[in-house]
């Protein structure tokens, strides 16, 4: 059927298929492959709690440093450009990683080669990440009312990622760490080919400011602000991921050291996760549709909380897979309420820049978080969790309250 006769639902779905939903596919496989995949190789090799620590944290300190100026280059010079540009840049990136720890597999130039790695895919995969949100957030609008279920797929896709990304990562890991970057770089090229079908997204008019990362930052914090729905939510999650990062930053040293698996288990509470989230996503897609964001995030956040607290002082690995996946699970829930309220509320000229903001809070806890696995013996991280799951509770609470008679969320 030619694109001429095919009618208008059909030619909406097949744009969104193969403009949106294949590219952030195929970006985010590689994204779960290489933030999960990395630590592990660090464990592997150091058999080191706190230089997996310190990984973790200098995987996400380059990326979070990256957000103001890669929100700002979206909005001047489109979601597809750039998503495209990066995915490229992170595939050469991957695939000079590989040849050098081919050639140097063990030692000071592996280890320095894998640090670097993970700081330069780390900044190429946000500008990616935020110009695929940002085309994601534009299919989100034109779809109007269903805005939310244009945001369920996306997170849909995220979870399906982070469901096969981990285990592939430690299954690749074992072949070898040449290997598992040669799939991650396929992954990228994939993604920066199929970024060439986004649609184009809305540009900010042309200016030049003396430094576009602070003016992003600017010009995101001050649309932030001006809309206490989103500022309420964002404040709630931000805590809720400190405990989360924790559980990520830790997680190789409680699943390998504490509970004496193996690296492929770590894989394998990710995994496990992200089928609950992915399950939980799908659940959300429709009670949303029947009740609304408010009282499905307020649910999610009740079962994230409580689920945080018990994995905390999970007595074996059975149990802390299960709490984890729980944890994930709520997180999903509320991460489709956050991008359905995005997607809705954000003028779309400054959307770029307001995301880069809202992403940067989000994720300054994971660096904190992989800062403290670094800092803390490896038999206290139960207490550490402890009180960051409490913080989580807390935090969460107050901001449902303050959401509940908010008029965006009951739109």
């Amino acid at each position: 059927m030619s694109a001429a006769v095919m009618p208008r639902h059909a030619r909406h779905i097949a744009g969104l298929v193969g403009g949106i939903y294949l590219p952030r596919t195929a970006d985010a496989l590689a994204f779960a492959m290489s933030t999960y995949g990395i630590p592990l190789l660090v464990l592997a090799t150091t058999n080191s709690a706190a230089l997996t620590g310190a990984a973790f944290a200098l995987e996400w300190i380059p990326r979070l440093a990256a957000f103001g100026w890669a929100g700002s280059v979206v909005d001047r010079r489109g979601a597809s450009v750039v998503f495209h540009l990066a995915s490229l840049g992170r595939a050469l990136a991957l695939a000079a990683g590989a040849v050098l720890l081919y050639l140097h597999p063990s030692g000071i130039g592996a280890s320095v080669t894998v640090m670097v790695l993970a700081a330069t895919t780390g900044v190429l995969t946000e500008f990616s990440y935020i110009a695929a949100e940002t085309a994601g957030a534009a299919a989100g609008r034109r779809a109007g009312a269903r805005a939310h279920r244009v945001q369920a797929v996306l997170l849909g896709i995220d979870q399906t990622a982070t469901l096969t990304g981990p285990a592939l990562a430690g299954l690749l890991l074992l072949t070898g760490p040449p290997q598992m970057l040669v799939v991650i770089t396929a992954l990228s090229l994939l993604a920066a080919l199929l970024a060439l079908r986004t649609p184009p997204s809305p540009v900010a008019p042309a200016r030049a400011p003396k430094n576009q990362t602070d003016a992003g930052l600017l010009t995101g914090w001050r649309t932030i602000r001006s809309l206490p729905a989103l500022g309420w939510l964002v404040t709630g999650l931000t805590l809720s991921n400190l405990a989360t990062g924790l559980f990520q930053a830790a997680g190789p040293v409680i699943v390998v050291q504490h509970f004496g698996q193996s690296t492929t288990a770590v894989g394998l509470v990710w995994s496990a996760a992200a089928g609950a989230t992915l399950l939980a996503v799908t659940i959300c897609r429709f009670a949303i549709d029947r009740l609304g964001l408010w009282p499905v995030g307020a649910a999610c956040a009740a079962l994230a909380s409580l689920a945080c607290l018990a994995a905390a002082q999970a007595p074996d690995y059975r149990s802390y897979l299960f709490l984890v996946a729980l944890l994930m699970a709520g997180e999903g829930g509320m991460t489709v309420v956050l991008r359905t309220l995005r997607s809705r509320l954000i003028p779309p000229e400054k959307f770029g820049s307001t995301l880069s903001v809202t992403i940067l809070i989000l994720l300054l806890p994971f660096p904190v978080a992989g800062v403290l696995t670094a800092l803390t013996p490896p038999e206290a991280l139960g207490h550490v969790i402890t009180v960051c799951a409490a913080l989580q509770a807390l935090g969460l609470f107050c901001a449902f309250a303050r959401l509940r008679t908010d008029p965006a969320l009951h739109v």
